[in-house]
């Protein structure tokens, strides 16, 4: 078993760098026989969701259910206290882009062997890219529930007003079209034409379909600084600068891109089928179509989110139950209560009916992660995202105002980039030397 830090420690190592993990101890809280899990959950109707989740693992496990539920902005580090102190739940919900992190520090167990000796469970059930998002170096840490590629979503009422033809529901526009788009349906002080988070988190996605990414393939180096990047990037950031065709950002900290979407005066807004629960309030018509192609292709990034065990849950009854759980939890059954509800898009393909119109193109996103449409790009992250993610967020977010150009800003973040990259590389040949 691993040893376990003082929470003096584990403060000291996640404090300044950002989120960091410890293996946890020997997990305690309710009676043994109990299946307990925690998500995060930010509304009532999220929480109607995870009810139903209850409900459902009762009647197929038999054993009470406990879900400790946690607003979204305060899960990861309730989480890693838990971790750390012996108290998570026996399975655990987490975003895609932490898995590296929690994986290499051991705070979850590999469930290969799980998988292998479970005839009834069929790991080719899931998409691919979310099976990829939850694996790290080669080895399966958790199991899908969401996942879906970045969609482009526009307000059919503003094109109908001006007289302007609906995008096609399938074929992705080309960046050149999208652009004249959104500068043709702006009307500085009364509607604009596009609308996205001045973040990595949205800036990926254009960065892919250029080609590009945000490191090497070897995770070496930032690739921030390449050509493809670099085209990518100057392309958003002159939507905001040059051609000023998104509503004028007064917070880049709580700049939101669906509250500008709401509002009804924005034709196109970046963002993923996770929202369509929210989006479902406008009080317009709206609907979805593939992210604009660049030069290679329509290849947003896919996100996604999946249940694991931490590694502190003992061989044995506990185990079976923890397995029994996060089954349940990753089940067709449960992931249709998830996509009825309008969640997100289940990462099972034998749940992907389940995730129903509207908006009437919604088909689209089974489309895209099965490969009949378009395409997609499985969010690459190292096992040091948050502090890479901090990083970004200091400097970039200042030229979506022009403050600064993308060359500066790139200039200045790329050595600071590459520490964390090879601060990556060095945790991953560690988790491999103990893995070996």
């Amino acid at each position: 078993m691993h040893t376990k830090l003082s929470r003096r420690g584990f403060l000291r190592m996640t404090g300044a760098a950002g989120l960091g993990i410890a293996a946890a101890g020997c997990s305690t809280g309710p009676s043994a026989g109990t299946a307990t899990w925690s998500m995060w959950s930010s509304s009532a109707a999220e929480k109607k969701v995870w009810d139903a989740f209850g409900k459902y693992v009762e009647q197929q496990l038999k054993v009470k259910s406990i879900a400790t539920l946690t607003p979204s902005p305060g899960y990861p580090t309730k989480l890693d206290l838990q971790l750390v102190s012996g108290t998570a739940s026996l399975v655990t919900a987490l975003n895609g882009t932490l898995i590296p992190t929690y994986a290499a520090r051991g705070a979850h167990r590999p469930l290969d062997d799980l998988i292998a000796a479970d005839p009834d469970f069929r790991l080719d059930d899931f998409y691919e890219t979310s099976r990829k998002i939850s694996s790290f170096n080669g080895t399966t840490y958790a199991i899908g529930f969401d996942v879906a590629p970045t969609v482009m979503y526009y307000n059919k009422d503003l094109l109908k007003k001006q007289n302007i033809p609906l995008p096609s529901p399938t074929e992705p526009m080309s960046w050149a079209t999208f652009r004249d788009l959104a500068k043709q349906l702006t009307r500085p002080g009364e509607q604009y034409g596009f609308t996205c988070a001045p973040a990595i988190d949205d800036l990926v996605s254009w960065i892919y379909c250029a080609g590009g990414n945000v490191m090497s393939a070897d995770a070496s180096r930032s690739t921030l600084g390449d050509p493809e990047a670099m085209q990518a990037l100057q392309f958003v950031i002159d939507l905001f600068v040059k051609d000023q065709v998104t509503p004028p950002i007064k917070n880049l900290v709580t700049e939101s891109s669906l509250s500008n979407f709401l509002q009804g005066n924005v034709a196109f807004m970046q963002n993923g089928p996770w929202q369509v629960v929210n989006a479902r309030k406008a009080k317009f018509d709206w609907d979805i179509i593939p992210f604009p192609a660049g030069a290679n292709g329509s290849t947003p990034r896919v996100s996604g989110s999946s249940f694991a065990i931490p590694s502190g849950v003992r061989e044995g009854p506990q185990l079976d139950l923890a397995w029994k759980l996060l089954k349940t939890l990753t089940s067709t059954g449960a992931l249709d209560i998830y996509a009825k509800a309008g969640r997100n898009n289940p990462a099972r393909l034998s749940a992907g009916s389940a995730f129903q119109p509207p908006p009437d193109n919604l088909g689209i996103v089974q489309d895209i992660l099965a490969g009949r449409l378009a395409g997609g790009h499985a969010f690459d992250v190292t096992t040091n995202w948050n502090q890479v993610k901090q990083l970004l967020g200091q400097d970039l977010p200042r030229t979506f105002l022009g403050q600064v150009t993308v060359a500066d800003a790139i200039r200045g973040l790329t050595p600071r980039l590459d520490v964390l990259m090879r601060q990556h590389l060095d945790t991953v040949r560690q988790a491999t030397a103990r893995k070996g």
